[in-house]
Order: C-alpha cells, then structure tokens, then sequence
C-alpha cells in the first residue's frame, strides 16, 4: 500500500485446559504456553509494530509466591526484543537451579512467565504516544486476588471523555484519560463491586475469609461485570482481560466492528484477533476456528469451562470493511478471495479508461498488499481476452488459417512487476526540495517493463492521502514514458474519519477531501464550508444519539467520478509527462466483494454508533478552525 496507514492492535489469549506437566510430557516443554503466544504475536504483528506486550497469570499459587507476570517493550522490534527478555530470564533461572529442569512444579513456583493463562497484544501507535506507558496489557493491581485485572485490546472508544466523568463522579481518581485505562477502570470498579458483594454473602454462609477466596472465584459472573460496565461504551473494540485468580473474558462490539475469533479443543482454550493466525499455530481447519458474534463475550472460567454469553444487544453488523481491504493478514481463506473479487469488479471502469485496448497496456501493482487484488484483475483481463477471442474464431469460422489463430491466441494481458519498494530510506535533509527527491526514490521501477507510449495500470489497496504517490510513484513511474498511468483504488474514495482505531482522524489529510474542496473553489460554492462549520457548532452539546452527520453536503453536490477526476489532477506533479487518471472501486462493488464486512463509515459517512456522527462533525470544526489535532 502507498499510503502507510496504521491501525490498533493485535490480541491474542492462550488459556491452557491441562496441568503443565501434561505439556512437558506431550511436546517436551512446559514452556508450551509461551512459545505458541510468541507465534501468535508474530502471526499478528501485521496489526502492530510499534509496541507489544505479554501477560501471564499461574493458577492455585500459594500466598507469598508471585502468580502475575507482565512484560512489555516499545523498542523497534518489541515482538523479539518481549521474548528475548522471557528467554533470558527462564535460561538463567534454569541454568542456575539445574534441578528445575525435570520438575515442572519447581519451574511453575519460580520462573515467571510459566502460567496457564497468557495474553499477548500488538500496538500501533495510531496517535503518537509510543511510550513504554501506552503499551498494552495494562495491570490493575489488588492484594485481593480476584480484584487484579490486566487488559489489553484492540479497541477506540469515541465517548471516552463522558466514561473518565463517570468514573470521577463514582469518586474514582483515574491516572489518565487514555481509552484502556477508563475502560480498565470502569471493568475494575464493576469487578471490585461484585467481589465485595460475593465476599459479603458468603460471609453470612458461615464461610471464613480464606474459606471465600475459591468460592468467589467459583460465583463470579463475568458476563454481569462486563454487561454493567459496557453498558456506556461507544467504539469499536475487542477487548481481553484476565482476572487474577484465573478468569479470562475477551468482549466485541455490538456492531462487530473490530474481529475476534476463537478455537478451543482439550488442551487449549484460544482468542485472536485474525483467524488464520490460530489455523498455523495450532494446525487447524478453516471450520474449526468461529467467529465471536457481535455483543458477545467469550469466557473461559478458572476451572477451564468455556461459554459464550450475550453482553450486549448486538446492533446492525457494521464489520470493518478495510480490515479485509487491507488490515488483516490476506492469507485468510475468506480475505484471499475477497481481495481477488476487489481486482475482479473494479476492471470494467479499467476498461473504459484504456479504451479497451489491452495490448497497449501494462497491469501492475504497488507493493505488497495489493498484490491478491492484482490476481483477481489479471483474471478479469484474460476472461475478457478469452471471451473476444471465442467471438473473433467463431466470425471466421472454418476458413481460419494457423497464422490468423497464432495471432488471435497470442493475444494475453501484459503483467510486469513494475514498481519495486525498496527499504526504507532515512531522509536526512529537512530543507522541502531536497527531501522531496530523496522520498521520490521509495520506490524503484523495473526498466524495459513498459514500452514508450503503453498505457500502465497500477493497482493500490487503497488511496488515502495520496502523498507517496505524489512525491514518489508516479515520478518514478513516469521515467518509463507510458501515455498514460492509470492508479487503481481497490477501495472506493475514503471521505470521513474513523474513529475506531484506524489512523485516519483528519479530514483535510484526504484526497477525496481535498479534491471535493477544489471543485467547491472552481464552482465557486466556498460558502457551504462556512455553513457546514456553523450546522457542526451547533451540534456541539447535542446527544450522540441525536447528532446529524453534516459534512455528507460538502461531497453531496459531486459525484464520483467528478471527485475521482479531480483527485488524479492534483496528485499529477507539475514536470509529469504522463496523463493520469486516478479510478476507485465503487461502494456497491466494496459490499459485492465483502459481504460479511459492511462497515463502510469512512466511504460514506454512514457510521456504525452514535459517537460516529459527533466525532465527523469535531472533525470538520477542526478543519475550518485549523486545528491539527484528531476529533476524539
């Protein structure tokens, strides 16, 4: 993808059904449990590789000995740098105490890490906080053991100001605004209720205090917990948590905006943020992974029964379509085909820019991502080709002679891998010109691949500022003198900001924005920004559920192509020979392809909770008043 858009977070929960020993028996190693959470980790690190962090909780511990471990990193490789850390801890404590290498007690009393219950997370830093503090999971301590929680999840949260003032108004003193913490915060308290409540009754049983502990872990209803705390909650999330005394739970939206999935057979119970990371990592089938339905909790109680409860009323499916556009990892069965489908439907409009000349063309990709999109354009090109050339021996029938058939089979689409992504190179000039130069040779080309005058097609994920193609692709792209580069967005135009854990928070940072900004300029109808500012502030103390997305009437007046047309001209650099044309997938043929995956806010507006429509609206505020900073 041109565009290096980032995206919040990866998690991942391992909870092991047999005693350790078991483990050390089967596959000689009770460290079983950490090496599958360091698979799982880096299965996901596409969703995150700005931080990551590990958790683990050790079941039936004695008073005095330690039973939670945490470990987190933020440095350039966190994923290695996590379990090299988890390594030299476990090989020097092993190699000091030689004894504990045949006795799995021993290593579960005295080495960190070795816990029947794991839980791992992935981190972009979708907002510039990369602190050691910002990564997940995140530890809400007690000397209570039922009390502890630790958190980690995938998640954005567009009401978090009115859940911190909740909080604060319970009496609370939170340690920070950020999204995990009142979320933590806001399960804490909830948690801290129900254990006291517990303690309370079991009390009047006649139970005494050390008698209560096993039975307030047996009577826990996590699924009340969440129902009271999540009641508030406005986002998109996925979220996992870990009790201390051994409960686990992973919860998703309503609307089923951010995935989760699960896998459990005898030895282990498992939650992940991509399917096809539990299928390697535990060699299982397509079927045997589910997906967790919206508003549901997926729980895994301490004596390792499992359950999924109903949290909260699940409300239209609104699944994050770019998760299968781009996010989540293409080696999904369900995500391959769909991504081919997105090269295969947009290939008409192709077509008609090229004037249905095919042997005049070159089709290409940018790298990597979109590079299954590419596969399911080629295919369209050449049932195409075969349909012509069906047409063309059926015309002359028998007459045909060999050199008119070689002449009409030779015919097939041109496929070059055109343009290269080389590593990433540190720009350290900060003068404008010369940086410009330097960020144009990202990319490299493979020269011969187009021929003087050839029109050159080059698929993207998606367009969404459109900088690297500016500065980079298409100077690069040029050097080969194509008549004409043709971009293609296998995702239509994103117009409106997520607020759901994608970095894509400022309106003015779109082309598709930009673009329709421009048409305004040269129609003269500026004055519908000063309106929209003015419809936006009055909405400013309204209720989420009563907010009115207003910024729909800047793009209303345009259609598509209008703003696809504009977009292409101001993406051509000046000294560019080539003509461009720039060309997006159309909504429909995005829902054709994904159609589990209808969550489409930031094409049209059309967001999936109530907190959507304010956040666009403070979006637009932001814009006008030239405030760099995102709505939520």
């Amino acid at each position: 993808m041109s565009d290096a858009i980032k995206h919040e977070c990866g998690i991942s929960v391992i909870r092991l059904l047999k005693p350790l020993e078991y483990y050390k028996e089967k596959y000689g190693t009770a460290f079983y449990g950490v090496n599958k959470m360091y698979l799982m980790m880096e299965k996901q690190h596409n969703r995150g590789q700005d931080g990551a962090g590990f958790a683990s909780i050790k079941l039936d511990m004695n008073a005095g000995e330690r039973y939670m471990s945490r470990v987190r990193s933020s440095q350039q490789q966190p994923i290695q740098d996590i379990f090299a850390q988890i390594n030299d801890r476990i090989n020097t404590e092993m190699e000091q105490n030689p004894e504990y290498a045949s006795d799995v007690a021993l290593q579960k009393k005295n080495i960190p890490y070795i816990g029947e219950l794991l839980l791992g997370h992935v981190r972009y830093g979708t907002f510039g906080k990369n602190s050691i503090e910002s990564v997940h999971p995140f530890l809400r301590q007690n000397n209570w053991m039922h009390r502890n929680l630790i958190m980690a999840g995938n998640f954005n949260m567009t009401n978090v100001h009115e859940l911190f003032d909740n909080l604060v108004q319970l009496g609370q003193h939170p340690k920070e605004m950020a999204d995990t913490v009142t979320v933590m915060e806001k399960i804490g308290h909830f948690l801290d209720d129900a254990v006291a409540k517990l303690y309370k009754q079991i009390k009047k049983e006649g139970y005494n205090k050390q008698e209560a502990s096993p039975l307030i872990a047996e009577r826990l209803k996590v699924a009340k917990i969440l129902r009271r705390a999540a009641k508030n909650f406005d986002g998109g999330y996925a979220m996992a948590g870990l009790l201390g005394h051994g409960d686990a739970f992973v919860l998703r939206d309503p609307a089923g905006i951010r995935p989760a999935y699960y896998y459990q057979d005898h030895e282990v119970a498992v939650v992940a943020s991509e399917r096809p990371a539990i299928q390697t990592v535990f060699n299982v089938s397509y079927d045997d992974v589910k997906e967790l339905d919206p508003g549901h909790a997926f729980i895994i109680k301490k004596d390792g029964s499992t359950s999924l409860k109903q949290v909260l009323e699940p409300t239209e499916r609104k699944a994050c379509s770019f998760e299968r556009i781009y996010f989540s990892r293409g080696s999904d069965k369900e995500i391959y085909q769909e991504r081919k489908e997105l090269g295969k439907l947009i290939f008409p409009k192709i077509l008609d820019a090229i004037d249905h000349n095919i042997k005049k063309t070159v089709f290409s990709y940018i790298p990597n991502t979109a590079e299954t999109s590419f596969f399911g354009m080629v295919k369209e090109a050449q049932n195409y080709l075969n349909k012509k050339k069906e047409e063309q021996i059926l015309s002359i029938g028998s007459k045909i002679t060999s050199e008119e058939l070689h002449e009409i089979l030779e015919v097939r689409p041109r496929i070059e891998k055109v343009a290269i992504k080389d590593a990433k190179l540190r720009t350290f000039i900060t003068q404008d010109d010369s940086r410009d130069d330097l960020v144009a040779h990202v990319y490299d080309i493979s020269y011969g691949s187009v021929d003087k005058g050839d029109n050159l097609v080059i698929i993207d994920d998606s367009i969404v500022r459109g900088t690297t193609l500016k500065k980079s692709i298409l100077r690069i792209l040029d050097r080969l003198s194509p008549k004409k580069i043709i971009v293609v967005s296998s995702a239509p135009q994103i117009r409106y900001p997520d607020c759901y854990g994608i970095d894509m928070a400022k309106l003015e940072d779109f082309i598709a924005f930009r673009a329709a900004l421009d048409l305004h300029k040269d129609r003269g109808t500026l004055d519908i920004v000063e309106d929209i500012y003015k419809k936006c502030l009055t909405q400013v103390n309204t209720k989420d559920a009563e907010v009115i997305n207003y910024v729909k009437e800047f793009y209303a007046p345009f259609t598509a192509d209008e703003i696809s047309k504009k977009s292409g001209e101001l993406l051509s650099p000046k000294d560019i020979k080539a003509e461009v044309e720039i060309i997006y997938q159309s909504i429909e043929n995005l829902h054709q392809a994904c159609p589990k995956n209808l969550g489409d806010w930031y094409f049209t507006g059309n967001y999936p909770t109530a907190g959507g429509n304010r956040v666009v609206n403070r979006a637009f505020i932001n814009f006008y008043e030239g405030k760099n900073e995102r709505a939520y």
